[in-house]
C-alpha cells in the first residue's frame, strides 16, 4: 500500500512538472509547493533532471519542424549566402546569443544563487507575485517584430531575463515570454523564441547533470517512481504546451497573472 502511495505521489509530481513547465507560473516553484504538501523531500538533482528531460523531449517534438527548418536554412546560408536563408540564420545566432547569459551564470553561480535565494515557500510566493506583476504590465502589449526582425539587443535582453529564472520560483518561460513581448515581438514569435532558448539551456543542464544521475544512491530504489514521473511529464508537457500556444495566440496571457497573484497570496497567508 505504501509503495502504491509513493507511485501516486511521483505521478502527481510528473503531472505538475509537465503542466507547469511550458506556462509562465514556474514549474520549480510548483514542485516545491507540491513536495511540501505531499510530505516529500528530494535529495540530489536526479528527479529534477529526468523530469526536465521529459519536458524537453516534448518541446522538441512540438517544434521539430521549426528546428529542422532552422538547421537546414542555417547551413544553407553558410554554404550559399543566399538571402532567402538569412532570416533563419540570424534567428539561430540570436538563439545562441540569448542562451549565453543563463548558460554562463548557471555554470558559475547556480549553487550560490540557490543558496542566497532559498527554495522556501516564501521565496516561491514572492517569485509568483513578481511574475504576476510582470505579466500584468505587458498584458496589453501587441508587438510587431517577427522572426526576421529580431536584433542582438533583443537577444541579450531576453537572454538576461532567462538568467533571472535561475532564481528558484521564477518561471523560465514566463521571464522569456514577458521579455520577448516587452521588446516588441509578436505573440507567436515571442513564444517560439522563448522555447528555442529553452532547448540549448535544457540540453546543457541534462549533459551537466548526467554525473548526478549516475552517482545518485537512490536511483536504484526509485527508478520506477522516477520512470512514472518521466513518462507523465513527457505526455502532460505536450498537451500543456499545445494549450499554452492557443492561449498565446488569443493574447490571453494576463490570465496567468491572476493565478500568480492568487497562489502567491495563499502561500504567504496559509503556508
Amino acid at each position: 500500500m505504501s509503495e502504491m502511495l509513493e507511485w501516486l505521489k511521483y505521478l502527481i509530481l510528473g503531472m505538475i512538472q509537465g503542466f507547469t513547465e511550458p506556462i509562465p507560473i514556474s514549474s520549480s516553484g510548483h514542485l516545491i509547493i507540491a513536495q511540501n504538501l505531499l510530505g516529500m523531500e528530494q535529495h540530489g538533482l536526479s528527479f529534477e533532471i529526468m523530469t526536465n528531460t521529459a519536458s524537453l523531449i516534448a518541446i522538441l517534438f512540438i517544434y521539430r519542424e521549426v528546428i529542422t527548418r532552422l538547421v537546414k536554412n542555417g547551413f544553407g546560408y553558410v554554404k550559399t549566402k543566399e538571402t532567402q536563408y538569412k532570416s533563419d540564420f540570424n534567428f539561430i545566432l540570436y538563439i545562441i546569443i540569448g542562451s549565453i547569459p543563463a548558460g554562463v551564470i548557471g555554470v558559475l553561480f547556480k549553487d550560490k544563487i540557490e543558496e542566497v535565494f532559498s527554495t522556501s515557500l516564501t521565496t516561491v510566493a514572492i517569485a509568483l507575485l513578481v511574475t504576476g506583476v510582470a505579466l500584468w504590465l505587458i498584458r496589453n502589449f501587441r508587438g510587431v517584430k517577427r522572426d526576421g526582425d529580431l536584433s542582438v539587443k533583443d537577444a541579450i535582453i531576453v537572454g538576461l531575463a532567462q538568467a533571472v529564472a535561475l532564481i528558484p520560483g521564477i518561471s523560465r518561460s514566463g521571464s522569456t515570454v514577458i521579455a520577448s513581448i516587452a521588446t516588441g515581438m509578436k505573440q507567436d514569435t515571442a513564444l517560439r523564441y522563448s522555447f528555442m532558448l529553452y532547448i540549448p539551456v535544457s540540453l546543457g543542464g541534462v549533459v551537466l547533470g548526467l554525473s548526478d544521475i549516475i552517482s545518485d544512491p537512490e536511483l536504484q530504489a526509485l527508478w520506477l517512481p522516477y520512470l512514472i514521473s518521466f513518462v507523465t511529464s513527457l505526455v502532460v508537457t505536450y498537451f500543456s504546451m499545445r494549450w499554452f500556444m492557443g492561449i498565446m495566440e488569443k493574447g490571453n496571457l494576463h490570465y496567468f497573472s491572476y493565478y500568480c497573484f492568487l497562489v502567491g497570496a495563499l502561500i504567504l497567508i496559509f503556508m
